[in-house]
């Protein structure tokens, strides 16, 4: 097991790691929009879902691999209301062979954030 670190994504706000490596498979922890430079939230759903998934990037990068290689993520919005908000910037992200997916709908996220996403992916 290999525990994932990079200061291009923001780091925990709490006990846990960014992501764990383990036979092929990433696990990376749930990512808010958090600037990894200043650990400010970004405004606004869209915004924090482009500060999300560019976290996530940059985790898998850490490990050699990208976006393409996600199997499945899940997704915590405040508001399913801004389910197809959200939907229209992750699109941008996963154009071809998106990975499954989970949306729910949760009472409240850390840092008052608007969307968390977590992620699992084959190396």
């Amino acid at each position: 097991m290999k525990i994932l670190k990079t200061s291009q994504a923001p780091q925990p706000i709490g006990p846990y790691s960014q992501g764990i490596e383990i036979s092929g498979f990433i696990f990376l922890s749930g990512q808010i929009g958090l600037k990894p430079d200043t650990g400010e939230m970004v405004e606004g759903l869209v915004q924090q879902t482009h500060q999300v998934l560019k976290n996530v990037s940059a985790l898998l990068e850490s490990e050699g691999c990208s976006l393409s290689n996600v199997i499945k993520s899940t997704v915590y919005l405040r508001n399913m209301n801004d389910f197809a908000q959200f939907n229209q910037t992750y699109s941008e992200y996963f154009k071809d062979n998106p990975p499954a997916r989970t949306a729910v709908e949760v009472s409240a996220l850390p840092r008052n954030a608007l969307i968390e996403i977590d992620v699992i992916a084959s190396k």
